[in-house]
């Protein structure tokens, strides 16, 4: 059984920064590809970042594109979201989740993830 742990979140200001962390175990984490999604109240899951499974490629939602930064350390078992120049709109619970595939290189659609994390609450006020 996989478990996903996230942590990191809270309160911040406009144009201020967070660092979100992802500690997996369960099963051999540099196998596979990591994503972050979010979801806001009202809204449907989104994607924001993904990262293959050895961190050698990454992909972003526009959304975030030049303020987020997902990484992994695979001796860790941890992927990181790290976050900068936040907005309000950026408010959300965070998710990560953990894709399936072996040597995956992350994907943008939530469906394709096996197993998730609970969350972790990030407002941004302005």
């Amino acid at each position: 059984q996989v478990q996903l742990v996230e942590s990191g979140g809270g309160l911040v200001q406009a144009g201020g920064s967070l660092r979100l962390s992802c500690a997996a175990s369960g099963r051999t984490f540099s196998f596979y590809a990591m994503g972050w999604f979010r979801q806001s109240p009202g809204k449907e899951r989104e994607f924001v970042a993904a990262i293959s499974w050895n961190g050698g490629g990454t992909s972003y939602a526009d959304s975030v594109k030049g303020r987020f930064t997902i990484s992994r350390d695979n001796a860790k078992n941890l992927v990181y979201l790290q976050m900068n120049s936040l907005k309000p709109e950026d408010t959300a619970v965070y998710y990560c989740a953990s894709d399936p595939r072996v040597y995956g290189l992350g994907r943008s659609k939530g469906d394709e993830y096996d197993y998730w994390g609970q969350g972790t609450q990030v407002t941004v006020s302005s």
